[in-house]
């Protein structure tokens, strides 16, 4: 008889920004074995303290491994992660080979953690070892070495998957008669099938083709017909283009509590989802206005005295510069001016910082997260969990400009939204493609 032999599981060795990214990263290699050089765990003991994400991950992931080994006695290959899981094993540091040791000078944290990969994989010479890492520039290191080195793509989206949330909206011919029902009849709507014999997914967005003629709908899956998208009007900001007409509608749906908006700068994102909340301020008891504190290019400013506002007013200014935008579509002591000024002042439109949120429950809420591509996976699942009853939450952001490091266009928040709650019934997505922000504006965000 013949017998099928196992391949034997491949050995992964964790830097420390995989564990600061993901905390249960270790979870995530099925039944292949994890090393953590104690570089790492060196390196984490310095991140443990403090409110940012990075540094509830360092503790998070302690308390993981401390629950994981209790009780257990470690073999050869560390403690057992669980059922159906590999083994993980905090290996001391190694130093280089002589060869290498003229290559790698500096006695640094990534060198250290290389050397140890480059040991497990010697002393695994029947085993696959890849060094996983979101730091390029010690991938490179390692391929100077001669050693296996990966990006951690756990939580990145393909190629395939951001080309469908650029083209989210099908363009359709349609019939003349087709078109009369969808705009002048008495509910402004028709059958799917008229369109394909697939049903839409839920909130899937059309362009309608007539004679030169377009007009915009949406597919409403409660009731199971497309429906037509109206130009609408929010304090004072009215739509310039069709995907800001698709935004404006999704942000003013009461029936769709979570919207993510990306495009460009100046395509208007920020300031539709800011003057959807505050047209219909009073459905909700606070707007609330937070965006990640992430400077351009890390030009840190330093140290801010004051208080909590103080300390956020830098950060929060665009958010402030569209709320302007809104003011001068009114007249100095008009009733919309006035109501603005009183939502200010009675902190029903209040600035939040992001680093708060945790562990609170947001009720009858209009909460706007701005610079949303700068947040990771983990961290945009925990401000959408926040979400009481009554609450819509509008994400903003552009993938292409990120400022954290380890994050990039596949692997951000913002994109991890789309991909996965695509087809939901309380989620829609709009890619807003045209500038409307000036002609300068438009034609640099095209070249530059």
């Amino acid at each position: 008889m013949k017998t099928k032999t196992r391949t034997k599981s491949k050995i992964f060795v964790l830097d420390t920004n995989i564990v600061l990214h993901d905390y249960q990263s270790v979870k995530q290699f099925q039944d292949n074995d994890i090393v953590i050089p104690i570089a790492v765990i060196e390196e984490l003991d310095k991140f443990k303290k403090g409110d940012d994400t990075i540094n509830f991950n360092a503790r998070a992931f302690m308390r993981e491994i401390d629950l994981l080994s209790e009780g257990q006695k470690p073999g050869p290959r560390g403690f057992a992660l669980g059922k159906k899981l590999g083994y993980i094993k905090i290996e001391p540091n190694h130093p280089f080979s002589e060869d290498l040791q003229t290559l790698f000078r500096d006695d640094i944290p990534d060198h250290r953690i290389l050397s140890t990969a480059i040991w497990v994989r010697d002393n695994n010479p029947d085993r696959f070892v890849a060094l996983v890492t979101k730091d390029i520039n010690l991938r490179l290191k390692a391929m100077a070495a001669g050693m296996e080195a990966q990006d951690y793509l756990t939580d990145r989206m393909d190629n395939e998957v951001m080309d469908s949330l650029e083209r989210e909206v099908i363009e359709v011919e349609a019939s003349s008669e087709a078109l009369q029902r969808l705009c002048y009849g008495q509910d402004n709507c028709i059958p799917w099938l008229e369109v394909g014999d697939k049903e839409p997914v839920p909130n899937q967005l059309y362009k309608f083709n007539y004679g030169g003629v377009t007009v915009c709908a949406r597919y409403d899956a409660r009731e199971e017909m497309i429906v037509l998208v109206r130009t609408q009007q929010a304090y004072g900001i009215k739509p310039r283009n069709d995907e800001q007409k698709f935004a404006m509608d999704a942000c003013l749906n009461p029936h769709i509590p979570l919207v993510s908006l990306t495009g460009g700068a100046g395509t208007g994102k920020t300031l539709i989802a800011l003057a959807s909340a505050l047209e219909q301020e009073d459905q909700y008891d606070q707007i609330l206005l937070t965006r990640p504190t992430v400077v351009l290019g890390g030009q840190d400013i330093g140290f801010l005295p004051g208080d909590q506002k103080s300390k956020m007013s830098p950060y929060v200014q665009p958010l402030m510069d569209n709320l302007e935008v809104i003011r001068h579509c009114f007249k100095p002591g008009s009733r919309q001016a006035q109501r603005l000024d009183n939502l200010i002042k009675e902190e029903r439109l209040l600035i939040l910082p992001l680093a708060y949120i945790r562990g609170r429950s947001l009720g009858k809420v209009f909460f706007i997260v701005d610079e949303a591509q700068n947040l990771t996976p983990h961290e945009m699942k925990t401000i959408i969990t926040r979400a009481g009853e009554g609450t819509k939450m509008v994400f903003t952001g552009d993938v292409f400009q990120i400022d954290q490091p380890y994050l990039d266009q596949w692997s951000n928040g913002l994109t991890h939204l789309g991909e996965k709650m695509r087809g939901q019934f309380l989620f829609q997505h709009v890619f807003l493609r045209k500038g409307e922000r000036s002609m300068l504006s438009e034609i640099a965000s095209k070249l530059l």
